[in-house]
């Protein structure tokens, strides 16, 4: 029965926030931080799946913005749970066939983030160039999923080589954001279904690396990833089970 109250509450928040969001967003289309504002929408219904969530944020970080944001990718319910870290002046990069999902497509594309077709391979490349543009003359950051799929369990997976191209190209730092493991902690029947961490990790500078190494950067950041994740399931694990 706390399923199917819960499912009803979503829909209808998702309903409700598309309708809503998208009125605001055609008053001010794209706009750097129309993104931010709905990801925190979402990301504040955790109370209403039960989940309790700590944010840890570097002092200072968002003073040295634009990044691009790497984190990891579990399952449909990021959502609901790392959306509510989206940072300040940020966008994120998806699939082309988000913007069909009624309600929140429609409202994903009006917040300004940046669609890709990730079938036509020349479009990704533009597409990088169009994100490391963006960055650099609009001073906002970008936040992408560098394994390029949820892992559902898996682990952080081997990573693409698309995020660390833009912030080549950008050259600005790259900002981890690690996640507690999320897979198989989610019971819709159940009340409370404990805690998440997401902790942003300090910028890893790209002015020592180019288009030659871009694969040392990209072990570099899955190394200090994987390291986190693990600290923070570990600590997760230590903490008493109410």
């Amino acid at each position: 029965m706390l399923a199917v109250v819960r499912l009803i509450l979503l829909g209808c928040f998702v309903i409700i926030c598309g309708v809503l969001g998208l009125l605001f967003c055609l008053a001010r289309p794209f706009h750097p931080n129309n993104t931010p504002i709905f990801a925190h929408w979402y990301g504040r219904t955790h109370r209403l799946l039960g989940v309790e969530l700590e944010i840890r944020v570097p002092e200072g970080l968002y003073e040295g913005a634009p990044y691009v944001y790497v984190a990891n990718h579990q399952n449909t319910y990021d959502i609901f749970t790392l959306s509510r870290a989206m940072p300040p002046r940020a966008v994120s990069i998806g699939k082309k066939s988000l913007k069909w999902i009624p309600f929140f497509g429609q409202l994903y594309w009006l917040s300004g983030n940046i669609l890709i077709d990730r079938k036509n391979t020349g479009r990704a490349r533009g597409t990088i160039e169009q994100a490391a543009q963006a960055i650099r003359e609009r001073q906002i950051s970008v936040l992408l999923f560098p394994e390029g799929t949820r892992s559902y369990g898996r682990g952080l997976l081997p990573f693409k080589t698309g995020a660390f191209r833009t912030a080549l190209q950008a050259q600005v730092p790259i900002v981890p954001i690690c996640v507690s493991n999320l897979h198989g902690r989610i019971k819709l029947n159940r009340w409370n279904n404990g805690k998440v961490i997401i902790e942003m990790l300090p910028p890893i500078a790209v002015s020592d690396y180019s288009s030659d190494n871009v694969r040392a950067l990209m072990a570099k950041c899955h190394q200090q990833m994987q390291l986190k994740i693990s600290e923070l399931d570990h600590e997760l694990a230590q903490q008493p089970k109410s």
